[in-house]
Parts: C-alpha cells; structure tokens; sequence
C-alpha cells in the first residue's frame, strides 16, 4: 500500500499574507505635545504679538497708587524688621559712583530684552526640540505675573515718599527705565511685584546652565541673574523681595511646561521628534 499524504493548514497560516496599513494617527492633544521643529515667522509674529499684548494688560492694570505706597511701607517695614532692608545702602553706594550706576541703568533698560531675544535664538537655532517647551516655561511665568500686578499694586522703592531711596535714572539723566524720566506715562509704575527682570534672567540663566556646553557660557549663565539682582536693587526699582516673587512665578511656569510635556523641557530631546508617516509594519 502506498503512503498517506496527510495536509494541514499550518504552512497555510503561515504563507497568509500580512495586511499592510498605517499606524493609527495620535490625537490632538498628543499631537500638540509633541516637540516640532518651530516654524521662523510663526515665531516671530507669536513673540511679538504676546509682548504687545503684556504690555497692554500690564499698563491697563489700574495703577492704585495709595495701596501700592501703603504696599511699599509694608514690605520696607517687614524687611527692617526681619534685618533684611538692604536696599537704600546699596542703592546710596553705587549711585556714588557715576560710571558704574549709570551703567546699571543702561543695563536695565536693554539686557532684559536683549538677552531674553538672544536666549530664544539660540535655542531656535541649537536646541529646537526643546524651544516650544522652554518657551512656554517664558510664556507661563509671564502670564502669571500678570495676575501678581493686578492683585497686588506695588511702587518701587524709588516711588516711595519717605523711602530716602535715589531715582538714578532722573539723577543722572539717563535713559534707563520706562517708568522713569520722558517714558513714565508709557508704563505702569506701580507694577514692581514680581519682578520680571528676575524672572526672565533666572530663565535665561537656567537654560543656558542647563544647555550650553561651554564652561564658560555657563558660567555667565549663572552670573547674568545674579548681576540682575543688584542692578533692580541699586537703582531702586525694586525690593527684593520683588525678585522672590519673579522666582516663585518662574517656578509656575516650569511646572506648566513639565506636566504639558511630561518632562522637564531640558529633558526633552534635542532635535524636533517626527512623527513616522511610513506604511508599512
């Protein structure tokens, strides 16, 4: 008798032909989290329409100017108390020294802006795949501050009425601040608390700590806030404890970018991640 020729299906499940079909498309949400490469003119026109636009509620904020005077006595008068008060000194010591005081002035008026600029450049340019998320870090802190000079108005020490401190910018004739000299009708004065110039320099120092690669770029990232921090003391623009309040809002908004991103934005990867568009598994 001959032998039996026994089939099975298996070689037929094998040899069955895999479907070929594209990956499910990801949700809006995990869409918007997801780090792209940041697009030069939506950049710029976003950069500058939400300056604009905090500019304009900063300076429509009422400017209250009995309680922010009333506010300024009580932080002067907490600071005497905890032994803290060291501004009038080192705004009187440095306001001794015409150079280097009208320098600060300078400083204050321009850097602030300059340098933030530049940060966002550079990050543009090196680090792409973390400029959405460490924009937003900028953009949140900002935000929030907003809500700090509408609820609590405050005068800088140059403002106060029998502080004793030096306005240096009208001392010394300088243009070093918008809320002094010719530009005090462009901005709201009473606007101190927090500081944004701590705000936006701890940023910057920040992230240039935690991106640069040069030592020495580091290094400066780490001076640039504290240089920032005597320079809004010494010509009185303000308290600071208005810089604590510029690192408490700073600290908001890195806790923003963190849970939208579910990572800090330094961890995120350096370049934009693309989403794979291929067919195939």
């Amino acid at each position: 008798m001959g032998d039996t020729t026994v089939t099975t299906t298996e070689g037929r499940e094998d040899a069955a032909p895999h479907l070929v079909t594209a990956p499910p498309r990801p949700g809006l949400l995990r869409r918007l989290r997801t780090p792209r490469r940041p697009r030069l003119w939506f950049e710029i026109l976003l950069i500058a329409v939400s300056y604009w636009t905090y500019s304009l509620v900063r300076n429509a904020v009422p400017e209250q100017r009995g309680q922010a005077l009333r506010n300024a006595d009580w932080i002067w008068q907490l600071e005497q108390d905890l032994g803290v008060a060291v501004e009038k000194s080192v705004n009187h010591a440095v306001d001794s020294v015409t150079w280097l005081i009208v320098g600060m002035n300078y400083y204050y008026a321009t850097l602030h802006f300059v340098v933030t600029l530049g940060v966002l450049v550079w990050l543009y340019r090196s680090h792409p795949g973390r400029y959405a998320a460490t924009r937003l870090v900028l953009f949140a802190t900002t935000g929030v501050a907003l809500a700090g000079y509408y609820l609590y108005p405050l005068a800088p020490p140059r403002l106060m009425t029998n502080g004793g401190f030096i306005d240096t910018v009208m001392v010394h004739e300088t243009w070093g601040s918008m809320a002094s000299g010719d530009l005090k009708n462009m901005s709201n004065q009473y606007a101190a608390m927090p500081s944004m110039h701590i705000g936006w320099s701890v940023w910057c120092g920040v992230t240039i700590w935690a991106l640069a690669s040069v030592p020495w770029a580091r290094l400066l990232g780490l001076l640039y806030p504290a240089a920032t921090l005597v320079v809004i003391v010494a010509t009185a623009n303000h308290f600071w404890l208005d810089a604590v309040g510029g690192v408490l809002c700073l600290a908001f908004g890195y806790v923003v970018a963190s849970v939208w991103h579910g990572r800090t934005p330094y961890a995120l990867p350096r370049e934009p991640v693309v989403p794979d568009r291929t067919v195939g598994g």
